[in-house]
């Protein structure tokens, strides 16, 4: 099984320059727990949480800051065509729970814990994964 075959696709990353309260509202429109960073080429640049919005907004000096002043960067993605098995092994290496998902260097979707999780046949791979994660502070 591939990425493409469990990814969410139909996510919108915001840009560099977009106020925090619109990653915000992004992620409480789509019921998620982040947003890509993209530039205008639709590449990701970086990822931003709820965690980010909290730690590294709310709680530091209160000026204005955009979404690139907060955005976790040097993000590790997968393409449509990786093994569920690779990306899930990358989830717990790098103790994360989201991955964007690439295709021509564009961002076409998101896979996570939690779409890996809702697969009986998965379930393995998303409790190994999420022990590793758990087991560490967690960036995205």
């Amino acid at each position: 099984m591939q990425v493409k075959d469990i990814m969410t696709t139909g996510v919108y990353g915001i840009k560099q320059d977009a106020a925090i309260r619109e990653a915000a509202l992004q992620m409480q429109r789509a019921d998620v727990g982040s947003v890509p960073v993209c530039n205008d080429l639709g590449e990701v640049l970086g990822i931003i949480t709820d965690r980010d919005i909290v730690l590294r907004s709310v709680a530091s000096s209160g000026e204005k800051q955009y979404a690139g002043d907060i955005m976790s960067t040097n993000i590790i993605t997968v393409t449509p065509e990786t093994n569920i098995h690779d990306a899930a092994l990358l989830l717990a290496k790098h103790k994360i729970r989201r991955l964007p998902v690439v295709s021509g260097g564009k961002l076409v979707g998101v896979i996570s814990l939690g779409d890996i999780a809702k697969r009986r046949i998965l379930i393995d791979e998303a409790g190994d994964a999420l022990s590793s994660i758990s087991s560490q502070f967690s960036l995205y």
